[in-house]
């Protein structure tokens, strides 16, 4: 395929893109410069403001900062704070029922001035439910009435019409992000939490603990220290894990052999001599809950396929390796 001429449309488009990009850009910044002043601190007020209730975070938008606000419920639930959307006209039509005074209201409206907001407005007052209004016009109804106002600073739509809502809608996605991050240190929210919340598909593999994937019982390769490589070696292949851990009496893991070590010992007397006589003694072993997803970096980084779990007392309970965790998706 030919490249495009300096002059062809096709230059032409990807110009407007950058534009686009690069408007968005600013307003990303300008937002990011707002946070040194009082939307800062409304932001912590806020905050603070959803980590005193009891409730949810209930939040409602209509149009494209409904999508947003979609989004932003699904980042603050999925981070362990408990909030849903409410649409503002569903509201108006027996949803309002799902908002308790134990709750947090987080409004979105560029305008300000949604008339589909009015009727959560009033059930926020006539009930006091605590209101977070995320405007970008300080005059606003839905400025006037909430208890913290996140002013979005004024910033040039990426539409070159102005009339679509891109810029506006991209620093309402971003200042709730930062808000369910927030959140999410404040709560001292971890990778564990997290994994309960993502059981399903690629991230919720990565984010399974050593110890809900490791093998374990019959299924760990291991022989005493005291037995001949001419069986340990059937030991070996019959787990078909291309390793073998060595116990001592007390049952402690204290080596490992790999097919690396075979290479190394193969001699005439390979079959005769010990599994003491052939492991690498100290072998690595992973901590059983450690992620899934840092269990293979593990492995990647050492150049090892697998690598024993073992108990306070040094006894083996389990193994990874690395060919099962791809399996699951990790990676």
């Amino acid at each position: 395929m030919s490249k495009p001429s300096r002059h062809s449309p096709d230059l032409d488009l990807i110009a407007t893109a950058r534009t686009a990009l690069a408007t968005e850009a600013q307003g990303l910044n300008r937002l990011l410069a707002a946070l040194d002043g009082p939307l800062g601190d409304s932001l912590a007020r806020a905050a603070a403001l959803i980590a005193a209730a009891a409730g949810r975070v209930v939040v409602s938008g209509m149009g494209k900062s409904g999508h947003i606000g979609r989004k932003i419920a699904a980042t603050l639930a999925s981070t362990g704070t408990p909030a849903l959307f409410v649409h503002p006209a569903e509201a108006s039509h027996g949803d309002l029922g799902m908002i308790t005074t134990q709750d947090v209201l987080l409004l979105l409206s560029n305008s300000g001035e949604s008339a589909e907001l009015r009727d959560l407005l009033a059930y926020s007052r006539r009930f006091r439910v605590p209101l977070i209004a995320m405007t970008a016009r300080p005059a606003s109804t839905l400025a006037r009435e909430g208890d913290v106002v996140l002013l979005l600073p004024q910033a040039e739509e990426a539409c070159p019409i102005g009339l679509a809502p891109t810029t506006s809608t991209l620093m309402q996605l971003a200042l709730g992000d930062a808000l369910a991050i927030m959140l999410l240190k404040q709560r001292g929210f971890t990778a564990e939490d997290f994994s309960a919340f993502h059981p399903g598909g690629k991230l919720g593999a990565q984010l399974k603990l050593v110890h809900e994937v490791m093998l374990t019982g019959d299924a760990l390769p291991l022989v005493p220290e005291t037995m001949v490589m001419s069986e340990a070696l059937v030991v070996m292949t019959a787990k078909s894990l291309g390793c073998v851990g060595v116990t001592d009496p007390q049952g402690r893991l204290i080596g490992i052999i790999t097919d690396g070590d075979l290479r190394r010992h193969m001699t005439g007397h390979l079959l005769g001599q010990t599994a003491r006589m052939v492991m690498t003694p100290n072998p690595r072993t992973l901590p059983r809950d450690d992620l899934a997803i840092e269990a293979l970096d593990t492995l990647n980084r050492a150049k090892i396929t697998a690598a024993f779990i073992v108990d306070e007392g040094g006894r083996p309970s389990g193994l990874i390796h690395i060919h099962d965790l791809l399996r699951l998706g990790v990676s």
